[in-house]
């Protein structure tokens, strides 16, 4: 009975999908994720590829908005009506220890069947818990420095002069630019907490320590953070941004001369036709005077987890397995037709890593970034990285105002600490 109202609930349950697959299990599948055009498409990929040998199993691919999905997930898990879950959920990796650590039992360890030594390090460290690894490691969001060549170049600047440099190198190019292009150097939106992340993360840093509890105060790397992005803002060289919309346009219009973000800009870029071959990428500056900082870092990612209710638990991680944790054609193929740079580091030696793009003046960019992914440092994300990034953009303009840094961490501090008691 539980599992015919359970295939009934996720029918129900808005746009669905459903496409057939697999095989020596005799079931399905349901999955809860979003963004057709990405996760989705996807997934019926794996789906699909995982029917050829198992031809008896079915997938129900629900597609929801990612709030939706996080909404319907926390609900049922608290209310405890695991009948209304399905069989594996994409969680975004920022809160991946927020539903293991408060929902404890939910989610099926993956450990005794997945070898998780082939994927990322970083990625593996944020689905474990108490020793046991739960989720499927699935896309990057493995960063670098996008930056027009064309504009560098009438600046006086090479290739060369954009590799292994600092943030405050990257302020005193972002000048020059300006003064010779009359272009912004970027753009941040002071209101959004990723620029925050990306730093923080290139120096092996987060908002808590290992123990779980806060680290604002005495922590180098998010000082720098914050001083650095107040540095470009007094020094004139970010295009305002304001919102998505606007923050993308910045780029994409040739307002500014580069973009600083995760991999998954690629595609957005790339739909710029005229700006064809005057792109290139570059590793993003590291920190300047922190210990341990690197050129590496991730904005964003998600992963796919088993729920423990499900009555074929063996038969999905099955699946996961054999698609995402084993075949490197399936990863050739997600990256061509979609962009998605997976986490398995076997799929770097793949071939569409390794093509010259043409966009980009010829460089081998996928080859780069999967370069770059493995030398991520790992972080704990803990379970309250979204509340922290509220407190870090509400008070990171008074930093830009002058107010003291001792005193803008304190008041991050003092209202984290309000919103997450």
């Amino acid at each position: 009975m539980d599992t015919v109202l359970k295939r009934i609930t996720g029918a129900a349950l808005a746009g669905t999908c459903v496409m057939s697959a697999s095989a020596a299990f005799a079931g399905e599948i349901t999955i809860w994720c979003w963004d057709p055009n990405f996760n989705v498409a996807i997934m019926k990929e794996a789906g699909e590829i995982y029917s050829k040998t198992h031809p008896d199993t079915t997938f129900n691919v629900v597609d929801f908005a990612k709030l939706d999905v996080e909404q319907k997930l926390q609900t049922a898990l608290a209310s405890g009506t695991t009948n209304a879950l399905p069989d594996i959920v994409l969680i975004e990796d920022y809160g991946a220890q927020k539903y293991l650590q408060s929902f404890p039992g939910s989610f099926a360890p993956m450990d005794d069947v997945v070898d998780y030594s082939k994927f990322a390090p970083y990625k593996v460290q944020l689905m474990t818990l108490d020793g046991k690894v739960y989720g499927m490691p699935f896309d990057s969001g493995v960063t670098g420095l996008y930056y027009r060549s064309d504009y560098l170049e009438e600046a006086g600047f090479t290739a060369a002069d954009m590799e292994g440099i600092t943030w405050d190198r990257f302020i005193e190019i972002g000048k020059q630019v300006e003064e010779k292009t009359g272009h912004k150097m970027t753009s941040i939106d002071l209101n959004d907490g990723g620029m925050t992340r990306i730093m923080m993360q290139s120096a092996g840093e987060w908002y808590f320590d290992e123990n779980g509890d806060l680290n604002v105060v005495d922590n180098p790397a998010l000082k720098a953070a914050l001083e650095t992005q107040a540095k470009m803002a007094k020094a004139d060289i970010l295009y305002p941004a304001t919102g998505w919309s606007n923050y993308v346009n910045a780029f994409t219009s040739g307002n500014t001369a580069s973009v600083v973000t995760g991999v998954w800009i690629t595609g957005t870029i790339k739909a710029q036709e005229a700006q064809s071959g005057k792109w290139r990428v570059a590793p993003i500056p590291s920190l300047d005077g922190v210990e341990g900082a690197t050129h590496a870092s991730n904005l964003g990612g998600s992963s796919w987890y088993v729920l423990s209710s499900s009555d074929v638990k063996d038969e999905a991680i099955d699946f996961l397995n054999e698609v995402y944790a084993k075949d490197v054609d399936f990863y050739q193929k997600i990256l061509t037709e979609r962009g998605a740079v997976g986490s398995l580091l076997a799929a770097r030696e793949g071939p569409a890593y390794q093509e010259a793009d043409p966009f980009f003046g010829g460089e081998e960019v996928w080859q780069k970034f999967s370069d770059w992914l493995n030398q991520i440092p790992p972080v704990d994300y803990g379970i309250f990285t979204n509340e922290l990034d509220t407190a870090v953009t509400a008070n990171l303009r008074s930093l830009v105002d002058g107010k003291p840094i001792d005193e803008v961490l304190k008041a991050i501090e003092q209202q984290a600490k309000y919103q997450i008691q």
